[in-house]
């Protein structure tokens, strides 16, 4: 599934310490949510960076739990970004199991661990069974403080394990949304704010599905991603700032020298299988450089950033694929 980590193989390692072991050949994945909450700096995500996450991993919960699979280990460090298929994808299946077949009494990591799963833990250190099964709306819950995290930029495993939380945790949700240092607060977050409220119902009966959480009306808005997005989130596209003045714009032969010098010096890095540089807002000026896979663009951004063109500094970011194949230019990115 498009939003789940590919399997292209397993093979059996003959010569590891403790004898043979089984390994899975994964595909490489680009940053994880963890390290782009590090380089947030307690500022929070974008909230186009939230939403194509919550989307992203909401749609591979929803095709999990629809087969009858929990994930069971959901947290920042599992949901990692592809640059090829441009999406956030859902790895580590360890701690996984089939609906009303649990094998594995410890799930879930600490700070994302729903209430039920807890309570299981708790009892099964004391030897004991749990009445209540842990199923796949475990999931939904660390889901919920995820986002609650991307958006607030904060870690929040010691505010979700404080007796205020257990007592009323909507109200520190909605302490949250209301924060001054929060800069998305001034954003109209509401549809946010109630969407992860529906994941975090104390009781697993009232959270949210998967399926049910994706008609949230937080998924019809419309968020352009900030300059900081494109920096981080590599894809085939490349995205030159800085480069072209106004008047090589107007005069026609200095536009096609130019463009031809972009040319050359973005093949060094790769096959480029478009180049765009719009004369007219919005993207008026910037170039847009499509390569056939997102490692030559990884490749070229990091040589061409600081690098001196015309007398000045180029700024290289990555930019949507999806949208520059429809010819979408955001326009309010910084």
């Amino acid at each position: 599934h498009l939003t789940a980590v590919t399997l292209y193989g397993v093979f059996t390692n003959h010569y590891s310490v403790n004898g043979p072991s089984r390994c899975l050949l994964l595909e490489l994945l680009d940053i994880s949510v963890s390290e782009l909450l590090l380089h947030s700096s307690n500022q929070g995500c974008s909230m186009w960076m939230i939403q194509h996450c919550a989307r992203d991993v909401l749609e591979a919960l929803a095709f999990l739990h629809h087969k009858g699979y929990v994930h069971a280990d959901l947290k920042p460090r599992n949901i990692l970004w592809s640059a090829e298929e441009e999406c956030f994808k859902l790895i580590d299946f360890g701690l996984s199991f089939r609906e009303g077949n649990q094998d594995v009494k410890y799930i879930q990591t600490d700070g994302y661990r729903a209430p039920e799963a807890e309570l299981q833990n708790c009892l099964a250190q004391a030897g004991l069974q749990s009445e209540t099964e842990c199923t796949s709306a475990v999931d939904l819950w660390s889901l919920g403080i995820v986002l609650l995290e991307m958006f607030s930029g904060m870690k929040l495993k010691h505010t979700v394990q404080s007796q205020e939380w257990k007592t009323n945790s909507s109200a520190i949700i909605d302490r949250i949304f209301a924060s001054e240092g929060v800069v998305n607060s001034a954003i109209p977050a509401y549809h946010l704010r109630d969407l992860i409220k529906s994941m975090l119902h104390c009781d697993q009966g009232k959270r949210a599905s998967a399926e049910k959480a994706l008609c949230s009306p937080f998924f019809s808005i419309p968020f352009a991603p900030h300059i900081e997005d494109l920096v981080m989130l590599p894809t085939p596209v490349l995205r030159l700032l800085n480069v072209l003045s106004d008047a090589s714009l107007q005069c026609e032969e200095e536009y096609e020298d130019i463009l031809e010098d972009i040319r050359e010096e973005c093949q060094k890095y790769g096959p480029v299988v478009s180049l765009l540089i719009p004369k007219e807002n919005p993207g008026k000026g910037q170039v847009f450089v499509e390569y056939a896979n997102a490692g030559d663009s990884k490749a070229a951004q990091k040589m061409l950033t600081g690098k001196i063109f015309d007398g000045k500094f180029v700024v290289a970011t990555f930019y949507p694929l999806s949208a520059y194949k429809r010819g979408y230019l955001y326009q309010n990115l910084l």
